[in-house]
């Protein structure tokens, strides 16, 4: 990378680990940590849910397109991306061009059973939430890849162990020595 990435941000599916993982990385770093989903429910003042039966998915997108607009031009965070952030273009260019991007890669099986429980996915409320997994997944994929300038499987270690597989990669030193 030409200059160095000022913020770190956390791609792949919902349940991959982005907000854990996230947290522990912000420690580690010294840095800030945003959610993205939940900065958004804190700045409209309702659940993700509400803001899908009110504005639909279009107008959840719209909010997090301008949420990740002003957000991945600060220095000093690590975001934990919502899973569909990637789907608009400007979303994936903003992201690869103003940090340093990691893909949490989970399986369908993973994920399906780490969001098992989770009333607030609103693109899993369906009768068969494993399906709508490995249909994102599809669609997903690709986009996450592209978008990443790292990928780690996060099903392959505890998150303490993970955070420090990442902490100790190549791209990841650049990104402590430049902020």
């Amino acid at each position: 990378m030409e200059t160095e990435p000022g913020s770190l941000f956390l791609i792949g599916m919902m349940g991959a680990g982005k907000s854990t993982i996230g947290r522990l990385l912000a420690r580690a770093l010294a840095f800030g940590f945003i959610d993205a989903d939940r900065e958004i429910e804190a700045r409209s003042g309702v659940p993700i849910t509400t803001i899908f039966e009110v504005e639909g998915e279009e107008g959840f997108r719209r909010r997090e397109s301008a949420l990740l607009d002003e957000l991945t031009q600060r220095r000093g965070l690590v975001i934990a991306t919502g899973g569909g952030a990637i789907l608009r273009e400007d979303n994936r260019h903003n992201l690869r061009s103003r940090g340093l991007v990691i893909y949490l890669q989970a399986s369908a099986d993973e994920i399906a059973r780490r969001t098992s429980h989770d009333k607030s996915r609103p693109l899993l409320q369906t009768a068969d939430p494993r399906g709508r997994i490995v249909t994102l997944l599809a669609q997903r994929a690709p986009l996450y890849a592209e978008t990443a300038h790292l990928t780690f499987h996060s099903s392959m270690a505890s998150p303490k162990k993970l955070v420090r597989r990442i902490l100790e990669s190549a791209e990841l030193q650049s990104l402590r020595a430049g902020s």
